[in-house]
């Protein structure tokens, strides 16, 4: 690498030392570095000045794996050329206050020997790596570190993914409790977030399949075993994610369904009320026409014998509709 001002974007440079320890190297060494002293790990902030600049022309990238690496929007993917390999996966959102549908990027090129890492928004499991490396019991090779990369990702996802079929499982017991004042807000957000992360996770599934199918010389047959056990794992969240978002849809259907009785059961009410009132009605609206020759006008008595009618009608009609059965 030819020597260049420091990039602000840069995070670390880190050397691992081949038993599963790291130094950090300042920018001078990193710039002398050459293969024989071990596999480089360099990662960025691409928010920051001076990435663009030495990914474009002083990293000895070619312009494909540049421009990759410097992408805002990704959607994950594996790209194999000869030995060298693009890859760029998603990570859910476990920073303070952040929605972990709102899943973060890392982009990563290897050639067996350096790896270089992009990011936008800090994300955890990279910080993992970083320190397990710092701790003596990380990655010794740049298999190895891609590897634990993607371990620490998926990881992560299975405890989000564990958290939604919780959360889940708390809103069907609501749905059954009857306790709705917010679950329907509660089922559609439930909802969103779940179908947010599989806008990612499906073609992560596939991204990660083609890694292990590429052929690459520096990936031992271990990594690769890893990395199959990886990506079933992969495949089994995204089951689970599918899982979560039928059985959330499930829940709001029957949330539907017990507000629709419920309201059913309010109009049946108000419906055998009219039923009883509406005959009543007619029967007072008659008695109260002004006009001559009405009986009762002279009577002390015609307003009480006018009540027992009506409450007579009214226990008349509850007995026919009880007797019917419609109530």
């Amino acid at each position: 690498m030819n020597t260049y001002e420091v990039p602000e974007g840069l995070i670390h440079a880190l050397l691992l030392d081949g038993s599963g320890g790291a130094r950090e190297l300042s920018w001078e060494e990193a710039n002398h570095w050459t293969a024989e002293q071990g596999c480089l790990w360099l990662h960025f902030n691409l928010d920051l000045a001076g990435v663009d600049n030495w990914l474009r022309e002083d990293s000895n990238l070619g312009e494909l794996a540049a421009e990759a690496l410097l992408s805002r929007e990704t959607r994950p993917r594996a790209s194999g050329m000869g030995s060298h390999l693009l890859l760029a996966l998603r990570g859910v959102n476990l920073n303070p206050g952040s929605n972990p549908e709102d899943m973060i990027s890392l982009r990563l090129f290897t050639d067996g020997d350096r790896v270089i890492t992009t990011r936008v928004r800090q994300l955890l499991s990279v910080a993992d790596v970083r320190d397990h490396c710092m701790a003596g019991n990380g990655p010794v090779n740049a298999g190895e570190l891609l590897v634990e990369l993607i371990d620490r990702i998926v990881r992560r996802m299975n405890d989000t993914v564990e958290n939604f079929e919780d959360d889940v499982l708390a809103l069907e017991d609501r749905v059954l409790s009857g306790a709705n004042s917010t679950l329907r807000n509660d089922l559609s957000q439930l909802r969103r977030q779940t179908i947010a992360i599989r806008r990612y996770l499906a073609p992560q599934r596939e991204a990660l399949n083609r890694l292990v199918m590429e052929k690459l010389s520096w990936l031992s047959d271990s990594s690769r075993m890893q990395l199959r056990e990886i990506s079933d794992r992969q495949v089994r969240l995204l089951e689970d994610i599918d899982a979560v978002r039928e059985r959330a849809a499930l829940a709001q259907e029957e949330l539907l369904s017990v507000v629709s009785e419920q309201l059913n059961a309010r109009m049946y009410v108000l419906s055998i009320v009219a039923a009883i009132f509406l005959p009543l009605g007619f029967f007072t609206g008659l008695m109260g026409i002004n006009v001559g020759g009405m009986p009762g006008v002279e009577a002390n008595n015609a307003f009480w014998v006018v009540v027992a009618m009506c409450v007579a009608v009214m226990l008349v009609l509850a007995l026919v509709f009880r007797w019917k059965k419609w109530f």
